[in-house]
């Protein structure tokens, strides 16, 4: 199980990469199998080049032998891709993260996405994670991933969806191609088809629950597993489907984590959010 973590911000709008090496090092002292950075939780599109490398570096320092530190490093064009993950690379990043070009979505066939990705794996120095992301509104089919998949340097995919039908036809792809699904009400159910993990934005919030549900649903103890779901599931939809990133980051400060401000124009949470997060916190510290 990975968090992706959010960007944490000073005051005055500059990335804050003390902060953000203090969360790593707490969320490094559970069971977390590492950290995702730069992720659509990290604000990455409204970060400029400079920052982002200032982000990876900060995570960098915190992350141990042992567990990864995966970088996004998704861009619009790939050129830019191809940097973008160079650069991951040489800060330290050991995977990248990829989700696909769609500002020109119409543009983005089956061919075009194809011829993407294998440039963007040629050129990488670290392992690619192909990131599905239907919400921009271009989709990875199972045509396109499964043709990806036999690239040496393409060694899995995110789906961050609740669509379990298309997450199921990635797990069968096999030979080693792992798929980690991006949407925790589903985790569970994710697992037993075959997912190798979850990349989750919950799991920030409450990353040993969320180790803990990962490992009893591949044990095959489905009552506690199934149990583990329902307790997270209004939690991990207020922090991320209902409030977004802002409910994240007010989940954090109230467990004394830094959290911060989001970047315009993302808004910030309300209070009367924030009381509802509280609320849904403390079911789990009774």
């Amino acid at each position: 199980i990975f968090p992706p973590i959010p960007t944490t911000f000073d005051p005055a709008g500059h990335v804050d990469a003390r902060a953000i090496t203090a969360n790593v090092m707490r969320w490094m002292a559970t069971g977390l199998a590492g950290v995702l950075a730069l992720g659509s939780n990290g604000e990455a599109p409204l970060l400029d080049e400079a920052e982002s490398d200032r982000v990876l570096a900060a995570a960098r320092e915190a992350v141990p032998s042992g567990k990864l530190l995966i970088a996004g490093t998704g861009r619009e064009s790939t050129r830019a891709t191809i940097d973008a993950c160079r650069r991951a690379g040489a800060l330290g990043a050991e995977a990248v993260l990829v989700r696909p070009p769609s500002y020109y979505k119409t543009q983005m066939t089956a061919d075009a996405l194809i011829e993407h990705f294998r440039r963007v794996a040629d050129a990488s120095p670290v392992p690619v994670l192909l990131y599905n992301l239907p919400a921009t509104g271009v989709i990875l089919t199972l045509p396109v991933v499964a043709t990806l998949a036999d690239h040496p340097n393409i060694v899995g995919l995110k789906e961050t969806s609740p669509e379990l039908e298309r997450l199921g036809q990635f797990t069968a792809i096999g030979g080693g191609f792992a798929v980690f699904s991006g949407w925790a009400p589903v985790i569970y159910p994710a697992v037993t088809l075959g997912a190798a993990g979850g990349i989750l934005a919950v799991a920030n919030v409450l990353p040993d629950r969320c180790v803990e549900l990962y490992e009893h649903a591949g044990a095959g103890r489905h009552t506690e597993a199934l149990a583990l779901q329902r307790a997270i599931t209004p939690l991990a939809q207020l922090v991320s489907s209902i409030h977004g990133i802002a409910g994240l980051k007010a989940a954090l400060d109230l467990l004394g984590f830094h959290g911060g401000p989001t970047r315009p124009p993302i808004p910030p949470v309300s209070g009367r959010a924030r009381e509802d997060i509280a609320r849904a916190l403390a079911a789990f510290t009774r």
